[in-house]
């Protein structure tokens, strides 16, 4: 038995002594990449690139035989690109903060740990920071599957010159988090409003007639509960490291499988990857009809809708601004001549960024 587990270890060490090197040659390659696109007079250009990640990531998840499962394959990949990127420029990404929120958590699994993150104390600064240059990129939530739309995240892109670059999705697990063991003691809690909506059942029925305040993020909730033994925060896993609370219930949200998606922000959007999503924001006529006219060219052209969501258009006169997720790239053939026949039948309409499926 002793034998055995001796000659297996030893495989492994073997095994890490060969995927060391691989890396490092892996890296040297990336390095050289980087110094041919400098050569070829691409200084300056971006190193982060959204749509040859999500290809390396979809075939490797293709080759693989397990047992390791899919998610691993593009957490491992994503760590080791995030890594080889780092050795030519690290990366700034904005997110809403403080750390251990869900954004954080989102700009990490998009863009590995070798990234410098800057949280920043609403959605509206995410947006302001990659406007001037401070970041390169932002992530920002959208929309969530018990919650629907983030509706500040969509009226900032109807003015915002940045583009959607990448999307990612997000398992979102709700705990209820305080200094104490228990619930008895606790008077108030705070947490982001989407949370405290994905979580109303469960408050209703546990914590009913405490006293709930939105506050601007999860993390900052639970730096709020840190600070009193009569209140508690939702948030996540990280965040209660982050903060020293102790969780006390575990998966509170009242919806299975809650998940809330993430849109990725830059000066620029993505080339096609193969399987893309663009997104739109049209403003259309008030008239009988005028949504039907618009989407008739992406449904005679064989372009998919996976998302339509309206808002006002704060014109104060009953108007409408649709948001539209398409899939294909906006250069697509089909894509680009929907799009252009749409504009037809709009008052306005911005492509707000062509960009991967999330993966």
């Amino acid at each position: 038995m002793n034998e055995e587990l001796a000659r297996l270890r030893g495989r492994i060490d073997e095994l890490d002594d060969r995927i060391l090197v691989m890396l490092n040659e892996r890296a040297r390659l990336a390095q050289a990449v980087g110094h041919l696109k400098q050569s070829n007079g691409e200084q300056g250009g971006p190193i982060y690139r959204p749509e040859r990640e999500a290809q390396v990531v979809r075939r490797l998840q293709s080759a693989n035989t397990g047992p390791l499962p899919k998610e691993s394959v593009e957490r491992l990949f994503k760590e080791v690109m995030s890594a080889c990127r780092a050795l030519e420029q690290p990366l700034t990404v904005a997110y809403l903060g403080p750390e251990g929120t869900f954004s954080e958590a989102a700009a990490i699994k998009q863009f590995g740990q070798s990234t410098h993150g800057l949280p920043v104390a609403s959605i509206d600064e995410v947006f302001r920071v990659v406007e001037s240059g401070a970041a390169q990129y932002g992530v920002v939530p959208t929309e969530n599957t018990s919650e629907g739309a983030i509706g500040r995240t969509l009226d900032l892109l109807l003015t915002t010159p940045l583009s959607i670059c990448g999307e990612v999705t997000l398992r979102v697990r709700q705990n209820l988090l305080c200094k104490t063991e228990g619930l008895d003691g606790i008077r108030v809690v705070y947490s982001h409003a989407q949370s405290l909506g994905q979580c109303q059942g469960w408050l209703n029925a546990h914590l009913p007639g405490v006293e709930r305040v939105a506050v601007s993020s999860n993390a900052e909730a639970a730096r709020r509960a840190g600070e009193s033994p009569i209140a508690a925060a939702i948030a996540g896993e990280n965040a209660a490291a982050q903060y020293g609370l102790n969780i006390v219930a575990a998966g509170i949200e009242d919806v299975a499988g809650n998940t809330t998606r993430f849109l990725i922000l830059a000066k620029e959007d993505s080339a096609p990857s193969g399987r893309d999503k663009t997104s739109l924001a049209i403003y259309v006529h008030n008239r009988p009809g005028s949504l039907l006219d618009l989407i008739e060219p992406f449904a005679r052209l064989g372009v998919g809708l996976c998302k339509l969501e309206s808002r006002p258009a704060k014109s104060g006169s009953w108007e409408y601004v649709f948001f539209i997720d398409l899939e294909g790239h906006r250069l697509d053939v089909r894509v680009a001549e929907a799009i252009q026949e749409a504009t037809g039948h709009a008052l306005s309409l911005k492509v707000l960024g062509s960009y991967p499926t999330a993966l």
